[in-house]
């Protein structure tokens, strides 16, 4: 499967790889996979459908190949930093810094990988859900050692904890303005001290012990049953 190598790597073809597909993820983006033609992709970057087809042998391939060359980006620079560390909290901080820090920087790739997760069909699919199963069981490792790391406290679900991460993190691309006020770092730091601290820190355990279901009941929006 085609796949881009290292920056320092680039050939003249895979510079023009590169730019296509920033602005594949850009259109994508825009006005959602299925609504994007390849004559929308050959207009936005002045390449030619020939020339296109040249680079790529669908659309559905640019889709693969911008998912593929992020999980993967995103994947190699983590696991690099995460050799340099041995607490779980501070693994914690270097995933979540990794994970905002290249999406802030491609926030459109991010919506992408958002909304287009199950445009992929078979092998396709297959092979960046691999690196995506991946990536979650990562940070699932991390919050189970942190997790082993506090006594007396009730645990939440470790499933619940993994994607309520992912949550928080990939929600940015809808609200987080790279070029505001807000800086990067600050967004990094906001969020861990959020997921592992909470909105009110230091709240007494006893008003965390919600009794079951509370509030839990079905809620339809429509007045008739169901």
């Amino acid at each position: 499967m085609p796949a881009l190598p290292a920056m320092n790597d680039f050939t003249k073809h895979d510079q023009k790889l590169e730019f296509i597909l920033r602005n594949a993820a850009r259109i994508f983006a825009e006005k959602n996979y299925h609504s994007t033609t390849m004559r929308d992709i050959s207009r936005a970057t002045n390449v030619s459908l020939a020339g296109l087809y040249h680079y790529c042998k669908s659309k559905e391939e640019l889709l693969f190949l911008i998912q593929d060359n992020c999980f993967g980006r995103v994947l190699e620079r983590l696991e690099e930093r995460l050799s340099e560390v041995d607490d779980p909290v501070s693994k914690l901080r270097v995933f979540i810094e990794n994970h905002l820090s290249f999406f802030a920087a491609n926030m459109a790739e991010m919506k992408v990988l958002s909304h287009e997760a199950e445009s992929l069909a078979g092998e396709l699919h297959t092979h960046v859900s691999t690196k995506k199963e991946k990536y979650t069981r990562l940070a699932r490792k991390i919050l189970k050692d942190i997790q082993q790391q506090q006594d007396g406290r009730a645990p939440v679900d470790l499933t619940v904890a993994t994607y309520a991460l992912f949550g928080m993190m990939n929600w940015i691309y809808n609200w987080y303005d790279p070029q505001g006020k807000l800086k990067v770092a600050e967004l990094v730091d906001n969020v861990t001290r959020l997921f592992l601290h909470g909105f009110v820190a230091g709240l007494p355990t006893d008003q965390l012990d919600f009794a079951p279901g509370a509030g839990a009941k079905p809620l339809s929006v429509w007045r008739g049953s169901l």
